[in-house]
């Protein structure tokens, strides 16, 4: 199975820049094509989350024009803290599992070879995520449905420290309930969340956390002054592969072209195989 991740979309009406700076639906459209001619296809794409940079109806309008137009595999979503809730629901409503749950934009996707369970951690005019006991007992009830199938959480904020301030003070606040939870279903393998706009991979008690980078513009690394600036460092997504032998590999994959391929040639002086080498 072929797991595609986007994240950190951030969609904007047409002629908007993000931030005043970055062309970020200009990104995305890049970024879908970047999906829609990989090969062999992904056999499914989740986005997680920041959809959209203001959750405007406008803004979601282009992004669903946008997803229909590129993507003919499965697709699903859910939101982030630069998401509106209502109208996430009513623009994407025909995208499966979006009006599922009264309250949250949260489902499950039975039908891949890992089940699915996309989980709303947003906190409405927040932008750290946090997980209510109502969602905390569905996601238990959620994960005692089916222990014998191997799972990802999809959820937008990461429920890991990442040692950059900023992120760490806007990251999942209640993690720890969140790892409680999972301590009880050990069939989760991932967590794949958005939202840092960098590539971080961490664990939550047994589970390996994939922090995908943005479609949009990245965050900058910097440990000792974090002062949250973004950069426009290439857009890139994660490839999630399971393999014959049951385990995940996670490919980062940029969007734009490089110069290449080239092939390996092998030089006589190397110490190893004389044929193509690396």
């Amino acid at each position: 199975m072929n797991l595609l991740q986007l994240s950190d979309l951030h969609v904007r009406p047409p002629g908007l820049l993000a931030y005043g700076v970055v062309d970020s639906t200009a990104m995305t459209e890049r970024a879908l094509r970047a999906v829609a001619a990989l090969r062999p296809p992904p056999d499914a794409v989740v986005i997680s989350g920041d959809l959209t940079d203001c959750g405007l109806a406008s803004e979601y309008a282009v992004l669903a024009g946008l997803l229909r137009q590129s993507l003919h595999m499965p697709v699903y979503l859910i939101p982030g803290n630069h998401d509106r809730r209502d109208n996430f629901r009513t623009a994407l409503s025909d995208f499966r599992g979006v009006q599922s749950d009264p309250d949250f934009v949260q489902y499950v996707v039975d039908d891949l070879p890992v089940r699915l369970v996309m989980l709303d951690s947003v906190v409405p005019g927040g932008d750290h995520g946090e997980l209510c006991a109502a969602r905390l007992d569905w996601l238990d009830r959620t994960l005692a449905a089916d222990p014998d199938r191997p799972t990802m959480l999809v959820l937008h904020h990461p429920p890991i420290l990442c040692g950059l301030a900023l992120l760490d003070g806007i990251n999942l606040r209640n993690a720890g309930a969140l790892e409680a939870v999972l301590a009880r279903h050990r069939h989760v393998e991932r967590i794949l969340c958005g939202h840092h706009h960098r590539n971080i991979v961490g664990r939550l008690g047994h589970a390996i956390v994939c922090v995908a980078p943005a479609v949009a513009h990245q965050g900058e690394f910097a440990l000792l002054e974090d002062q949250g600036r973004f950069v426009l460092e290439p857009p890139a997504f994660l490839l999630h592969l399971r393999l014959p032998d049951g385990q995940v590999a996670t490919h980062t994959v940029l969007v734009e072209q490089f110069p290449g391929p080239y092939p390996y040639v092998g030089n006589p002086d190397h110490p190893g195989s004389k044929a193509a080498i690396r």
